[in-house]
């Protein structure tokens, strides 16, 4: 196979042992070639405008820029890669926003060597691939009635702020920390914004926020 063939993949996670495995794997699968390892996302930023991937498989979770964030700005800067996230979590405030953010595909770390490698070839012709308990959530969550498209003009502009960290994935906890507030002070906020915006959970607020411009 000639190198024009190749899929150029870039990996991004903050474990050494998770990208060496993931590298020696794939580096055995016929067309598939490992330009470059990042250990946090401002280095899977760098790589990524650097070498200019075909598919980069992406971790959720890091320290500093999570996933999500990388995956945004990622797609600011090559809209054409395809980014496949790999990790451990289905939660629905991490899973939903980086979908959002522009992720292509989306695997558990528990996927086969086989299942990642056909993964990253589908990504590379223009074919998603979502885990089946994905696929199913996002169908449950394409069911369910959506909150009336001016209802965020009640929110306070507190309550825009976290509804902003909710849109970027962050924690309680992240979200205190940011904007130098308590805890308790962000789950009151956040109850607020539910009820505001006539919404049932976190992921459906996040959801709303991106489908409304309202994430910077």
């Amino acid at each position: 196979m000639s190198d024009e063939q190749l899929i150029k993949v870039l990996l991004v996670d903050d474990h050494e042992m998770v990208r060496i495995g993931l590298s020696a794997v794939l580096a055995t699968e016929d067309g598939l070639e490992i330009i470059g390892e990042a250990s946090n996302g401002a280095d899977g930023i760098r790589l990524a405008k650097e070498y200019s991937p075909d598919v980069i498989l992406m971790d959720l979770v890091m320290e500093g820029m999570d996933g999500i964030e990388t995956t945004r700005h990622i797609m600011k800067l090559l809209p054409q890669c395809k980014v496949i996230v790999l990790t451990s979590f289905l939660d629905d405030d991490k899973m939903y926003p980086v979908i959002e953010a522009g992720a292509f595909s989306y695997l558990l770390k528990t996927s086969r060597a086989a299942e990642i490698a056909q993964a990253i070839r589908a990504a590379a012709r223009g074919q998603s691939i979502l885990e089946s308990q994905v696929a199913t959530k996002m169908m449950n969550r394409l069911r369910q009635p959506k909150p009336a498209a001016s209802a965020h003009e009640d929110l306070t502009e507190r309550e825009m702020e976290v509804l902003q960290m909710i849109a970027r994935g962050k924690s309680n906890q992240e979200t205190a920390d940011l904007l130098f507030i308590g805890v308790k002070t962000v789950k009151f906020h956040v109850t607020n914004i539910l009820a505001k915006l006539g919404v049932e959970d976190r992921t459906q607020a996040a959801i709303y926020a991106h489908k409304n411009g309202l994430v910077n």
